[in-house]
């Protein structure tokens, strides 16, 4: 049971990241993993709930970083962690952002996922709101200044790191600077100052 619904997921991946969600249809998917469609609903209750599942499952590990984050307050240099987030947003956004981007051209299909993502209690507004919640507490503790505002810095962070994987998909990889521990650091630099 577990392993056709990892099968659906890693079939859907594959479909929206070469070629697109438009492609990505219950037909499509369930071809590709070797399954009829009706399979596919003994396991997601609709192709949005494959959709969201994929965004949190299969994409690099960014949702995991940012859900670790209240138990890194106070233990690792906040400059760090903030490194780290950067580049598990820019991984992840670079993945993404070819999949986001397709919702947009089917306007019936990007109001069924944002139904999903409200059922499922997902979204990048999560991100926001757990990477602001992180900053507060490291400056409750005394890590962090308080000039510092919370949610600013958190969608200046965030924000960077997606421009930055728009960049990479919309004019090519060559097309910004491939050192990502150095954009990270830089980035961080200057929200720190």
């Amino acid at each position: 049971m577990a392993e056709t619904r990892e099968r659906i997921l890693d079939a859907t991946a594959g479909i929206m990241r070469k070629q697109g969600l438009a492609r990505a249809t219950t037909k499509e998917i369930a071809r590709a993993a070797g399954l009829s469609e009706a399979a596919l609903y003994r396991h997601f209750r609709s192709k949005e709930e494959i959709l969201v599942r994929v965004m949190r499952e299969r994409l690099p590990r960014f949702i995991e970083a940012i859900k670790d984050l209240p138990s890194r307050v106070g233990r690792d240099p906040v400059p760090d962690t903030l490194v780290e987030i950067a580049l598990a947003a820019v991984a992840y956004y670079s993945e993404a952002v070819p999949i986001i981007s397709s919702l947009f051209s089917e306007p019936e299909i990007l109001v069924r996922h944002q139904q999903a993502l409200r059922e499922e209690n997902a979204g990048p507004q999560l991100a926001l709101s757990a990477l602001s919640a992180h900053l507060r507490a490291e400056q409750r503790i005394g890590r962090l200044s308080k000039a510092l505002d919370a949610e600013a810095a958190s969608a200046l962070l965030l924000g960077a790191c997606f421009q930055r994987a728009f960049l990479r998909q919309f004019l090519g990889t060559r097309a910004v600077d491939r050192d990502e521990k150095r954009f990270a650091r830089k980035l961080v630099s200057a929200l720190l100052r």
